[in-house]
């Protein structure tokens, strides 16, 4: 499994794999992907002992079925319950940003970059009034609740579906007027070139750097602003050496848990 670092955000135990029913099929995709070697019996006695995890995968994720099938037939017979769950949960702490996507009420509490986060962080280095802004990867909607309270109107963007109804469901609670919510990748948005004043993110723009800059760039309109927004960590974070040199603007600050963050700008010209 690829684990750049442990976050800590969940403990397996408390999730079951059908959690993984609700992956996306980006997010199968992924995991596939960068499976290991060494963590393919894992996933396997996963599979294996989940008949409709390894059924809805392969319905979400055509392109995989020849390799989800594979991987389930390679596990082997009589693992008992204890070695089945020892997997499971061994998959699911892999993939714990996934996994904490299936219950954004648990991602909005126990994700420093979310609790920890200032809205006044975005407001200082954007004007956003009367402002038509897009908030991709929008997660729980940090940047585009915050967004709505100056903007003239903000669509959230975000491919995870319960994230999206978690978005909704608080815009409904809240009698929110100003905010939509999408279905979107960072590198394949659904709107016309030219559409939006802002184009903010946090946590997003990397995995397809250029791709995504490309589409962000796109999307906004010639003299609106990008903007890359991380939220306050615990963990020390580093300068996004790949802004820099597209020519981005570093804003750093001191965040709450007493780190440096560092925040990006870029105005676009057409």
């Amino acid at each position: 499994m690829v684990i750049m670092w442990k976050l800590g955000w969940i403990d397996a135990n408390d999730y079951s794999f059908d959690c993984m029913l609700r992956m996306e099929r980006f997010q199968i995709r992924f995991i596939l992907e960068y499976l290991e070697d060494a963590d393919e019996p894992l996933m396997a006695a996963a599979l294996k002992a989940n008949p409709k995890v390894k059924w809805l995968w392969m319905q979400k994720c055509p392109e995989c079925r020849d390799r989800i099938e594979a991987l389930a037939a390679s596990a082997p017979e009589g693992l008992t319950h204890d070695e089945v769950r020892e997997a499971e949960a061994a998959i699911i702490g892999g993939y714990e940003d996934f996994v904490i996507y299936t219950t954004p009420e648990v991602m909005y509490e126990k994700c420093d970059f979310i609790h920890g986060w200032n809205e006044n962080s975005l407001y200082e280095i954007c004007d956003l009034n009367g402002k038509q802004a897009l908030d991709v990867g929008s997660g729980t909607g940090r940047l585009a609740f915050a967004a709505a309270k100056k903007a003239a109107f903000v669509v959230a963007s975000e491919p995870v579906d319960a994230l999206r109804e978690f978005i909704r469901d608080r815009i409904a609670r809240e009698g929110i007027t100003n905010m939509r919510v999408c279905d979107g990748l960072c590198h394949e948005l659904p709107f016309p070139d030219n559409s939006f004043d802002v184009v903010m993110s946090g946590h997003v723009v990397g995995d397809l750097f250029e791709q995504e800059v490309k589409e962000l760039t796109r999307v906004a309109k010639n003299g609106g602003w990008l903007l890359d927004v991380p939220g306050d960590q615990h963990r020390v974070t580093r300068r996004n050496e790949q802004l820099l040199k597209d020519g981005w603007e570093e804003l750093a600050y001191t965040g709450s848990f007493g780190q440096t963050t560092y925040r990006y700008r870029k105005q676009v010209r057409k």
